[in-house]
């Protein structure tokens, strides 16, 4: 594998003090970067770290004046927080739960992105990974906040990357199938298994393989494409 040179560029990671957005943090810095990590948990390892509600934009707005204070200027964001919520068909489906997953998932990244994409259009560089999910493509039965949030993210990368393509910028998202991570401990077993059976590939996906693609996605080598949406799915989409 060819080394993805990410020397004297500043990265924020949100949701890096665990799963997908920790294994995202480790290959970032083993690719040069240095990492912010706007987390509402410890984040251990990281260049920088600063607790950020994602879903409330006054907090968003401080951890970036607080990280470009510590570190400088972010060129990369990758989206990384995120709630699953309850499994239960739409008729039992609580409010407050469809209210936090949104604010979460979606508000989350209209909040993020919008912090950052003013200083990297005026810097003319940029780049944006959202982490969307296959549960946005497909829709997963019993999970319909978690689902339509991730839609919702997938809808709002295409937007936000069309209207930045005359800069420097790429921004797109990737729809992984489910990684055992802790946000497991918010589904019912039967729900994991659910998606374990729809996988061609017949395991989950490992977080570092998600961190591969996403790095890239992320590097000056990604200098075309924006507006995609890049398929984690082992198989289970194809489109």
């Amino acid at each position: 594998m060819n080394a993805i040179d990410l020397k004297g560029k500043i990265a924020v990671v949100t949701g890096g003090a665990q799963g997908i957005g920790l294994a995202v943090t480790k290959r970032l810095q083993a690719s040069g970067a240095r990492v912010a990590v706007w987390d509402m948990q410890p984040a251990e390892g990281a260049d920088f770290a600063t607790t950020c509600d994602i879903a409330d934009a006054t907090s968003v707005q401080n951890a970036l004046k607080n990280t470009e204070q510590a570190l400088g200027n972010v060129d990369i964001l990758v989206n990384s927080a995120g709630v699953a919520g309850p499994n239960m068909p739409v008729p039992d489906y609580p409010d407050d739960a469809w209210a936090q997953i949104m604010a979460v998932n979606l508000t989350g990244t209209f909040n993020t992105n919008k912090a950052v994409i003013p200083g990297m259009r005026a810097r003319n560089y940029g780049r944006i990974l959202n982490i969307a999910s296959i549960a946005g493509k497909e829709g997963n039965p019993n999970a319909c906040a978690y689902s339509a949030s991730k839609a919702g993210v997938i809808g709002f990368t295409k937007s936000a990357g069309k209207e930045n393509a005359d800069k420097d910028l790429s921004i797109n998202c990737v729809t992984p199938a489910a990684a055992r991570t802790p946000i497991f401990d918010q589904m019912s077993e039967e729900h994991i298994g659910y998606m374990l059976s729809k996988i061609p590939r017949q395991r989950f996906l490992e977080v570092e393989e998600a961190a591969n693609m996403i790095v890239w996605l992320v590097s000056a080598e990604n200098s075309f494409t924006t507006g995609a949406v890049f398929d984690l799915s082992g198989g289970r989409a194809t489109y």
